[in-house]
Order: structure tokens, then C-alpha cells, then sequence
């Protein structure tokens, strides 16, 4: 069994490399047995794709009437059960390709935990070491999950410091720091080749409205809407890409500055999206939009979902749903008919303990009930409240 490490804000390092610095001259490239080794590494990786049929796009329930269609791309039905395994794959594949991953030495990531329950995934294909530095209150399921794909968890009272503590143990094993808040914009092929938004086109190609009048994407590093938002201009379609924001999360604030540099406190009680800083991978140029999004509404909206559907997902998805639902208010008060995408980004069994749990609702204060009348509101007269 992995064992779980804490570290506090102190004992970090004062002086920690940036990710351009790397060890890599423990290994001959040229070694046929490096080689060797990373070609099979790189074929199973690829291999895990080939294995994978694409998620679904479901439908949202609507009345015909609206003209107007919500679709949920679930990416819930990933091997590991995220929309992250698609950027954990990309991660290695980079990582690999660019000689950072190296046959014996740990790779390291900072991560909320769904990240991280794919590189675990993909670690253990290939046989290296894996070491997640995530905050306490990450959800225990997702703690269990990275520990069941072999890798370990490093955990951290200050969010904020899951960056330096990363690097450093980086540092001081040899070790890989994968750092998706970096690389995920760059490591993810945007002109296509399958990914997330060539994905959703294809699907919608016999719907009666194939080019979506808005996508939704909520941001953790920032690095699906990035690869939305620049498919959409590199296509050219007239589609526009709204990222909504949880309380406790800087890319709203960022967005509206224009100042890259912001920071808050405390941290997202939303998994998986909202960080204490705009990370190098969010792309505020290339999107359209952006939505503050109440907690409470977020958690209102996930609960909508699971009684209209019967799907159960994570927090990240109510928050993605919340400002759907507001846009598609927006268009029919308007008179505009078209669809709506957003995604179900990873499944709710991993936060019973929290967003489906009236307990953790009491403990934070967290009053969804205003919220949730105004969900039901909508999904019966199309009325958004004022």
C-alpha cells in the first residue's frame, strides 16, 4: 500500500527550478536499450487510446418547443473515469517523446486528484514510479484510486504550495514534474487528431443544430478550453467558448484584469476546477466568455442533473451546467434557437462524501436551496431569475 506523506507551507524550498530545468543526464539517449525501452513505452500509451471507443454525447432533457439543444459530452466514461485521462495521455506522450521520462525515476504532478488517478493510470502501463502532491481535502475515493493504479500521495495543507513541493521532490528523486498547469495547452494537439472538440463536432454532424451556438468548459488548468477555443478559430466556425469560474478561483479575475499575476487565499471546494492562480496553460484570449459561479449553484445544478437524468457527476460538471442553462435562458429570451455542449467531467461516486452529502453541505455553510429553486425554475418555464 502507498504510503501518504503531508507536508505543511514550511520546509519548502527557497530556490526551486522552473520547468525548464531537468535532470536529464543520468540517461544515454543513445542506448539501445533506452531506445529501446521508450518505443514501448510510447506504443502503449498510444495503445491505451486505440483501446478506448470515444464518450458519449448525451442530451439533455428540453422541451422540443425551446429549439434549443444541451448536450453533455461524457468523458466520465474514460478508463479512469475523467476527462483528464485524455490529458494524462497527451502529458506522457510529451513527456516521453521530449526524453523527460526516464525508465526507474518517479514522475511527480500537483494536481486536485482526477489528474492524477490518470497519471497513476499511465505510469504503471510503463512501469515507473508515480507521486501525486495534492491538497488534504482532496476527496479520499481519489486518493484511494491514485493508490489502486500503484502511485503514491504527498499531501499538502497549503494548496497553494503543491507547485514547489512537486518540484522539489522532482529535485531530489530525479524524478519527472510532469506539471500539467504548464503543459497541458501544449502537450494536447488542438488542430485535431481526435481530441475533445474534433470529438464533439463529429458527434453533432446529424443533430438539427451540427455547429453549437456555445461550448462550455470549465477551467482546472485551462487547457481544454484552450484546445476548444483554438479549434474553434482554426476551423473557423462561428462557435463561441464560454469558461465558467468556482468561488475561490482566479481565471475569472484574471480574465476581467487582464492581469495574468492574480491570486487568491483559499482554495476551489470545487475538484478539479479553480486555481489559487491564472495557470500558464489558461488562454484568455482565445475564448469568448466567462461566468463567476456560486458554489451552492454549483452543487444545486449536479443534484438537477442527477434527478432529470439519473446520472450522478462531479462538481465540476454542476458548475459547466449552471451556466448552460443561464445561456440557453439567454437565447430563448432572445428568440434564438442552436445547441448548447458542455462536458460531464468526471463521475459523482468520487464525492459522496461532499457534494452528495448534506453533512459537508451543513459544515461549509453552504445554503443550495435558493439555487436549486431557481434550476427547477428554468428546466419548467425557461425563465431565468433576475
Amino acid at each position: 500500500m502507498a504510503v501518504r506523506q503531508s507536508a505543511g507551507a514550511g520546509g519548502v524550498a527557497d530556490e526551486v527550478p522552473g520547468p525548464a530545468v531537468r535532470r536529464t543526464a543520468d540517461v544515454d539517449r543513445s542506448d539501445p536499450g533506452y531506445r529501446e525501452w521508450l518505443k514501448e513505452a510510447v506504443r502503449k500509451v498510444q495503445a491505451d487510446a486505440n483501446r478506448s471507443a470515444d464518450t458519449h454525447l448525451l442530451r439533455f432533457p428540453l422541451p422540443e418547443a425551446w429549439g434549443i439543444d444541451l448536450y453533455l459530452k461524457d468523458e466520465s466514461t474514460h478508463p479512469t473515469g475523467s476527462l483528464k485521462h485524455r490529458l494524462a495521455r497527451s502529458l506522457f506522450l510529451y513527456g516521453l517523446c521530449n526524453g523527460w521520462i526516464r525508465p526507474g525515476a518517479p514522475v511527480i504532478e500537483a494536481s486536485s486528484g482526477s489528474t492524477a488517478v490518470s497519471e497513476a493510470y499511465f505510469a504503471g502501463l510503463i512501469g515507473v514510479p508515480f507521486i501525486a502532491v495534492m491538497p488534504r481535502t482532496t476527496s479520499a475515493q481519489k486518493t484511494r484510486l491514485i493508490e489502486f493504479h500503484g502511485g503514491q500521495c504527498h499531501l499538502v495543507d497549503d494548496p497553494r504550495t503543491v507547485y514547489e513541493v512537486s518540484a522539489r521532490l522532482a529535485r531530489e528523486t530525479g524524478g519527472h514534474y510532469m506539471d500539467q498547469f504548464t503543459y497541458a495547452e501544449r502537450a494536447t494537439d488542438w488542430r485535431g487528431n481526435n481530441n475533445i472538440a474534433e470529438s464533439i463536432y463529429q458527434q453533432l454532424r446529424l443533430e438539427r443544430y451540427p455547429e453549437p451556438a456555445w461550448i462550455v468548459a470549465t477551467a482546472g488548468t485551462g487547457g481544454t478550453s484552450a484546445t476548444i477555443a483554438r479549434y474553434v478559430h482554426y476551423m473557423q466556425y462561428d462557435t463561441l467558448v464560454c469558461v465558467p469560474d468556482p468561488e475561490n478561483s482566479c481565471f475569472f479575475d484574471g480574465w476581467v484584469a487582464g492581469d495574468p499575476e492574480v491570486s487568491c487565499e483559499s482554495g476551489s471546494r470545487i475538484e478539479g476546477i479553480g486555481r489559487p492562480r491564472m495557470e500558464p496553460s489558461f488562454v484568455p484570449g482565445a475564448i469568448d466568455r466567462m461566468m463567476k459561479v456560486p458554489d451552492a449553484a454549483t452543487v444545486a445544478s449536479v443534484r438537477a442533473l442527477e434527478r432529470r437524468m439519473g446520472i450522478r457527476a462531479g462538481g465540476s460538471t454542476g458548475t459547466g451546467l449552471w451556466s448552460s442553462f443561464k445561456i440557453i435562458a439567454e437565447m430563448l429570451a432572445a428568440g434564438r434557437t442552436g445547441s448548447v455542449v458542455t462536458l460531464i467531467c468526471d463521475p459523482g461516486d468520487r464525492y459522496l462524501d461532499k457534494y452528495y452529502s448534506d453533512a459537508w453541505l451543513a459544515e461549509q455553510g453552504m445554503d443550495i436551496t435558493p439555487y436549486a429553486k431557481a434550476v427547477e425554475g428554468f428546466l419548467d418555464t425557461g425563465a431565468w431569475p433576475c
